[in-house]
């Protein structure tokens, strides 16, 4: 079973004690490739840093909508500039992670909608796909992608939506990302729009070290985790795992023109 885990935070200090054996670990069950995002400026260095470490890992730049407070107008110039620095570069994939989340009430809705926009448009500058934070906001981040029309699409992170959400976004050619909040066996309305979903229409990912699947509760979730979050998603499809890992795998390097996830992760 080859897997793509296409939304991992693995630069974040819970991975200090350990990222090497997790990474080798992760060689081991057939995780090819991670993507690590950045989520504000003070850990892209330490995100590109980790990614030029290793050839099996890719990054992705941006400013997350829960950190609001912590951006600063200067950071999108800066966003710019690592992208303009880094352009053309095999382990940059996207520009993420970004979007809205209006869970937070306290996150100011046209501050959001201003640095969405802003990173949406680095993106299509830099013919880049994006990776979307998208919590209680989906119908704003939908009316938002059609008046952008971006060059490349992107994935939605953590898909929950509605049936009808789904469509809009795979009918604007992105991708569903689907982790550990699905393997939940209380999720029953996300499996019911799980079970409808096309195998092209869906990736795979962790959000380590967020979100643990229902199988490891109350601990760091991982990308070790990846092949049982993808046999309970198949499951969840009607599908057989290893058809869901290859359509996972397939829609990811599609998505971030890669020709093929034969490259292991190497050390």
């Amino acid at each position: 079973m080859a897997l793509i885990d296409t939304h991992t935070h693995l630069d974040f200090p819970d991975f200090d004690a350990d990222r090497q054996t997790v990474l080798a670990n992760c060689r081991a069950m057939g995780v090819q490739r991670l993507v690590v995002l950045g989520v504000y400026q003070r850990n892209w260095q330490r995100v590109w840093d980790l990614v030029q470490s290793d050839a099996g890992l890719y990054a992705a730049f941006g400013l997350h909508p829960v950190f609001l407070d912590e951006h600063r107008p200067e950071h999108l110039t800066e966003l710019g500039d690592w992208l303009t620095r880094l352009k053309g570069h095999r382990q940059v994939c996207a520009v993420g992670e970004i979007g809205l989340d209006y869970y937070l009430e306290a996150l100011d809705r046209e501050r959001q909608q201003v640095l969405f926009e802003a990173q949406l448009q680095l993106a299509d500058d830099f013919k880049l796909p994006v990776l979307l934070h998208v919590r209680r906001s989906h119908a704003q981040v939908i009316a938002t992608l059609k008046r952008y029309t971006l060059q490349r699409s992107g994935i939605i992170h953590a898909f929950a939506g509605s049936r009808e959400e789904a469509r809009e976004y795979i009918k604007l050619g992105f991708k569903l990302g689907l982790g550990g909040a699905a393997t939940w066996p209380q999720a029953l309305r996300m499996h019911r729009v799980i079970a409808d979903l096309p195998l092209d229409s869906v990736v795979l990912e962790t959000d380590a070290p967020d979100m643990p699947p229902s199988m490891y509760p109350n601990q760091r979730n991982s990308p070790e985790h990846l092949p049982d979050i993808c046999r309970v998603v198949a499951d969840l499809m009607g599908v057989r795992a290893d058809d869901l890992a290859d359509a996972s795998t397939r829609n990811a390097c599609e998505l971030f023109n890669w020709e093929s996830a034969a490259t292991p992760i190497a050390g």
